[in-house]
């Protein structure tokens, strides 16, 4: 736990220096916050110091990784590289630290839906597929936020399915479909997932996962 003192110790410190200084502290945090991104994707602070070898970051997520960096880099508040940054600690396994960037990007912007979605995303990939009190909130503040907003629905029948849950997930999609636009260009697919949440539960399916149900599918854009 050493480590996550010094971090907490580092940032009270911080904080209070900016304070006195009566510097602005939003565009600060977030700086801080993106440095601190950056040492939980190569770190765990959990861990007692001792020399290990480095995290062998994947290829494929390399690309990514650099580009969020350097777009965070560029403007802390850049949702879509919150979004994709999260996405690759939740690929690596940290999903606690993807919850707590999530967290964080919230609180400084709380009027986005997609961080929202994004925050229940990560929650329920950290409960391991299951659907929790604090992953419903984020979904239903994010449908607070932008009710017409596809996304939080659309995800939410996601984590319902992946939950095991068919019955739950046709629900959330049945209203979203009810309310959406015909020319929307997501309802071929939500027609797909609705076929397949039906076929589930006429084959007694109570689990495991639906063909197509991508955890890391990008958040729908409002139409």
């Amino acid at each position: 736990m050493s480590g996550w003192i010094a971090i907490a110790v580092l940032t009270l410190l911080t904080g209070a220096v900016l304070w006195r200084m009566k510097m602005p502290l939003l565009p600060v945090g977030f700086a801080l916050a993106v440095g601190l991104a950056g040492y939980l994707l190569t770190s765990n602070p959990a861990l007692p110091s001792k020399p290990a070898p480095p995290r062998a970051i994947d290829a494929d997520s390399a690309p990514q990784l650099e580009a969020a960096r350097r777009r965070l880099l560029q403007n802390t508040g850049d949702v879509g590289a919150w979004l994709m940054f999260a996405d690759i600690l939740s690929r690596q396994g940290k999903t606690e630290q993807a919850i707590e960037g999530l967290s964080l990007a919230a609180k400084a912007m709380p009027d986005v839906p997609d961080l929202w979605v994004g925050l229940g995303n990560a929650l329920t990939r950290h409960a391991g597929g299951f659907i929790t009190p604090a992953a419903r909130l984020a979904f239903g503040r994010a449908s607070a936020i932008d009710p017409a907003h596809p996304g939080p629905p659309y995800f939410l029948g996601l984590a319902w399915l992946q939950a095991g849950e068919p019955d739950e997930a046709l629900k959330v999609w049945q209203d979203l479909y009810a309310r959406s636009p015909k020319d929307a260009p997501y309802r071929p697919e939500l027609e797909r997932l609705m076929r397949g949440a039906r076929a589930m539960m006429a084959a007694g399916i109570d689990g495991g996962r639906f063909p197509g149900a991508d955890d890391n599918a990008p958040a729908l854009e409002q139409r």
